[in-house]
């Protein structure tokens, strides 16, 4: 019995395994390949199969038929981590407040403000489109990089909200009040107890902040003409009366790594297992 839950357990994982990884293989081998390579039928193995070319990867740098990602890329990291990183401090605050302390006004409570939040990501972004235009038109903001950081802290911060609240739900409280037992202020437990105990939640919320933003591209393509021009836009400039399949493969990949390298490297972090023994 073992060994077949074993066998079936490792076909799973590498049956879904190949399907994540598959596209990505297929892309990587699409970027090197040419118009006569694409159109030729499948392919899969350089110089066995096809000839390997690098025009998709230099298309990317004004190369013929392709774009200048460099500065896209660069807008798109500064808007993206701007913005993630102030509704990450903005919604740890709100969150851990929602999370403390009752608040109430007529008949709105915490939850009620809490789903507020929330809902501000069930509405669909054509609601906000026209006065999002509107008000940086107002503020002199359309086509700059703080515009878009201004609009972006509107979308990410109920994200940021929503998951710091469900984690410092999560965190004892007996961890503050032993805090301000040993004489600390409620925002000195907060920032030198609390805040701590909380890494993995705000890695996570983080994360996802970073995710929405670096995909965004209804606001990104709206709010925005040549100026600040971001990824995803410049991604979608590549389309013409022949598609180069080669470099929009080259940008997926471009596009997908610092998504993955951070993934890498903050998933060590993704652990609750610090809390314990945290009460004495």
């Amino acid at each position: 019995m073992s060994r077949l839950y074993l066998l079936l357990k490792y076909t799973a994982i590498l049956l879904w395994s190949s399907f994540v990884v598959a596209p990505f293989l297929w892309a990587l081998t699409t970027s090197f390949k040419t118009v006569n390579g694409v159109t030729s039928g499948p392919t899969y193995l350089p110089w066995l199969q096809y000839t390997p070319s690098l025009s998709g990867w230099t298309g990317l740098f004004g190369g013929t038929g392709g774009i200048d990602i460099v500065q896209p890329y660069l807008n798109s990291i500064v808007v993206t981590l701007g913005a993630s990183a102030i509704s990450i401090v903005l919604g740890t605050l709100a969150a851990y407040g929602l999370s403390r302390f009752t608040y109430q006004l007529g008949f709105a409570k915490n939850t009620d403000i809490i789903f507020f939040f929330v809902s501000q990501r069930i509405m669909p972004p054509i609601v906000l489109a026209i006065p999002f235009f509107l008000m940086l038109r107002f503020l002199g903001l359309l086509d700059t990089a703080l515009g878009l950081i201004i609009v972006y802290i509107a979308l990410l911060l109920p994200i940021a909200v929503w998951v710091m609240v469900d984690f410092f739900n999560n965190v004892p409280r007996q961890l503050d009040e032993m805090a301000m037992l040993d004489g600390c202020t409620p925002l000195q437990a907060f920032a030198s107890v609390v805040l701590p105990n909380s890494l993995p939640g705000i890695i996570v919320a983080g994360l996802f902040c970073i995710i929405f933003g670096w995909n965004d591209f209804f606001f990104a393509f709206t709010l925005t003409f040549t100026q600040t021009q971001l990824l995803p836009v410049a991604i979608v400039a590549l389309n013409s009366s022949v598609t180069p399949w080669w470099t929009l493969s080259a940008s997926a990949l471009i596009s997908v790594t610092p998504l993955v390298v951070i993934a890498v490297l903050v998933e060590r972090y993704l652990s609750r297992g610090h809390l314990a023994g945290a009460i004495r």
